[in-house]
């Protein structure tokens, strides 16, 4: 009896996880794996037999490579400007949108939905916007900020990039803040009303502390997404002008798909996957570490 049950237990599991573990061995651990190797190679991509290992040579060109290191540090400032914006500007956006406004379910939905667009057809529309539309509007109106090259100078093509993300990304975390304030329980509010709290010391000291979760997740979503910027980059600005605007995940891709140099390529990659994973993990470490519970 006691090994009918267990051999049907197996099977269940084999059922019902089976599939599914298969797939991500497929599709996501193997060709990781695969990756791994291939990056102490010198494998173009297309040619299995000419993929000679090369040890530490990937490692030791990455070091030099300035081109790899300006989209580094493009990523790094990219990533901290638009974190900080996106997540003030949801927050912002949440505690006026959990208010009893008539019109809060339109807006609602009105800030939300650039996130439905997809990054390659999001980059088109404001690549036709920025060279076509605000030219137009700087020319009827003369307003210095619609007359700007804004794809055309490294710094105003960094800035519209910026724009861009934040103006499609917003939406969605303000979703979660909403989530998190809606579930803030009312007599903590009251109480803290009845203690003489103005309302920036209610949200200092009860609001933000409470919502925590929602923060370690907001900020774990737009670090990542940030530092994983590519579809956006390639539309938009395709790196240009020249690589002045290059995100790491476009210069892994310009490296192991338009130079054909698949092994270097892929080494760049792995630095990518171990640099992304650290600070994200410091980041939930840090953010778990202030959550309270109500």
């Amino acid at each position: 009896m006691y090994k009918s049950n267990r051999l049907s237990q197996w099977f269940q599991q084999t059922v019902f996880v089976g599939p599914g573990l298969l797939f991500f061995t497929v599709i996501v651990l193997i060709p990781f794996l695969l990756g791994f190797y291939y990056s102490f190679t010198d494998w173009n991509g297309l040619d299995m037999d000419k993929a000679t290992w090369t040890g530490m040579a990937n490692l030791e060109r990455i070091m030099s490579d300035d081109k790899f290191w300006e989209s580094f540090w493009f990523t790094i400032k990219f990533t901290l400007i638009t974190v900080v914006a996106i997540n003030g500007l949801a927050f912002v956006l949440a505690v006026i949108l959990v208010k009893p406004l008539k019109t809060k379910n339109a807006l609602r939905t009105i800030f939300f939905m650039p996130n439905v667009i997809g990054g390659i057809l999001l980059g088109f529309i404001w690549q036709f916007i920025f060279t076509k539309g605000f030219s137009t509007v700087g020319d009827i109106t003369h307003i210095p900020f619609f007359e700007l090259p804004w794809l055309g100078t490294p710094n105003t093509a960094f800035w519209g990039i910026v724009i861009v993300f934040i103006w499609q990304t917003v939406g969605y975390m303000m979703v979660i803040y909403i989530a998190a304030l809606a579930g803030v329980p009312k007599d903590l509010i009251e109480a803290a009303h009845i203690d003489g709290a103005n309302y920036w010391q209610m949200l200092k000291s009860v609001l933000v502390p409470l919502i925590m979760p929602a923060v370690t997740i907001c900020l774990f979503l737009t670090i990542s997404n940030a530092f994983k910027t590519f579809d956006l980059n390639l539309s938009l600005t395709k790196g240009g002008p020249g690589t002045s605007t290059q995100s790491l995940a476009y210069n892994i891709y310009a490296e192991a798909l338009n130079n054909n140099r698949y092994g270097l390529g892929t080494a760049k990659a792995m630095l990518f996957f171990i640099g992304v994973s650290i600070i994200t993990i410091v980041q939930v470490w840090v953010t778990k570490r202030k959550e309270v519970e109500a």
